[in-house]
């Protein structure tokens, strides 16, 4: 069972919103000042402004009423500041160790193939759809149910989808990789036919 925490419901009792909006109109331009004082961006000032209000707003019967009014919603926020600080490391650190692992797990451009970069290509001229299926078969490694899901479509229409899609990117790679050892499909198919 949830429980409210009696702080918000003494938020939204009895004088308190009016109590809470003189308090609001009469701080608000002098905490944006500390905040902006204090921040990298006025949207990161406003951010902090509008996260003290909101712990005002729950704690309002914390709030003194003796005129320290204004340096309790200092103190406030300045451990908003403190935790948006700490957020922001955490945020750099984590960002620095996802860059970490995307150097190890995608090859730099640099070192692509020429075969890499003519596939690439040709898959880029495709069709949203088309270039989509054909990333989810092969660069994913989905099946055509499994894509079928994905893209929310049953999998008989992935398959009819799917296999013109391979047929648009053959067009587009025309006889590009022909010198190299490679056999298409169709190619293979067809010296299956002529053998019978």
């Amino acid at each position: 069972m949830t429980t409210i925490p009696k702080p918000a419901l003494r938020a939204v009792q009895g004088d308190d919103e009016e109590r809470f909006r003189t308090l609001f109109e009469s701080h608000v331009r002098e905490l944006l000042g500390y905040a902006l004082r204090r921040c990298g961006s006025p949207d990161d000032a406003a951010d902090v402004v509008g996260d003290t209000m909101l712990v005002a707003w729950r704690r309002l019967g914390e709030v003194p009423s003796d005129g320290t009014a204004k340096l309790w919603l200092y103190g406030v926020a300045r451990r908003v500041l403190a935790n948006q600080r700490r957020g922001g490391v955490r945020r750099e650190r984590l960002g620095e160790r996802l860059r970490h692992e995307l150097v190890q797990v995608v090859p730099d451009p640099a070192d692509a193939t020429e075969s890499g970069t003519v596939l690439r290509a040709a898959i880029a001229k495709l069709g949203d759809d088309d270039r989509e299926l054909i990333m989810l078969t092969t660069w994913e490694g989905l099946e055509p149910s499994e894509a079928a899901l994905v893209l929310g479509v049953p999998a008989r229409t992935v398959r009819t989808r799917l296999h013109r899609a391979r047929a648009r990117l053959r067009k587009l790679l025309g006889d590009a990789f022909e010198d190299r050892g490679h056999e298409r499909e169709d190619q293979q198919a067809q010296s299956v036919q002529e053998e019978r």
